[in-house]
């Protein structure tokens, strides 16, 4: 960084237009294979391939029909891999301007305007604004920056247990964290599916038929 670019006499940094990465793709569905854009930006954290390959290996066929939250979406991989796998539409929330810019693109790219939306909004604020969500069951993916479990974990749990008590019977959670965080405090505890992928743990939850 910093140099000069080959060929440039005014020693202006050539344009970059974000573009996929290694890493960042749809796994398996209608998609598979395709890459999504990625700015590489540090303060979006894709979850590794192999740790989603896991991830909806486990999820299965439950996805189908369900509609996608993808909170703190970042690229967006998380959703859009369960739109690839047959959810009929999700909502992307991303309070990082640029990076839900991106998303938009990859959505285009996809074809998928018509049943997917992008929200450049805070997480909280947006679930304490009491957000008119479908009846139908819904895929809620919960990746937030690791430290919120740290500095804001009140307001994790607040969040996760109050999307859990609106979800609609049969909705399926997924938390992703670090060891750092005692996943005991989740509602239903003992009800958590977890599992290990360092430096990731995953909890899935189901939620019951009433």
């Amino acid at each position: 960084m910093g140099s000069k670019a080959p060929g440039n006499s005014r020693g202006k940094k050539p344009t970059r237009r974000p573009g996929p990465v290694a890493g960042v793709r749809i796994i398996a569905g209608r998609f598979r294979g395709r890459r999504l854009r990625y700015s590489g930006d540090p303060r979006t954290r894709p979850m590794k391939d192999r740790v989603r390959e896991a991830l909806f290996s486990i999820l299965g066929q439950r996805i189908e029909g369900k509609y996608v939250l993808d909170l703190f979406a970042g690229t967006g991989a998380l959703g859009l891999e369960a739109m690839s796998r047959g959810a009929s539409g999700a909502l992307f929330l991303e309070y990082h301007r640029p990076t839900a810019a991106l998303l938009r693109e990859n959505i285009t790219l996809l074809g998928l305007q018509e049943c997917c939306q992008v929200l450049p909004v805070d997480t909280f604020i947006w679930f304490r604004r009491r957000p008119d969500l479908p009846s139908t069951p819904w895929l809620v993916f919960c990746s937030p920056p690791y430290e919120f479990y740290q500095t804001r974990q009140k307001e994790m749990l607040e969040l996760i247990g109050g999307l859990l008590h609106q979800a609609p019977p049969e909705s399926l959670f997924v938390v992703e964290a670090d060891s750092r965080f005692d996943f005991r405090l989740l509602p239903h505890p003992d009800q958590w599916d977890i599992r290990h992928y360092r430096p990731a743990v995953l909890a899935i939850y189901q939620k019951p038929e009433s």
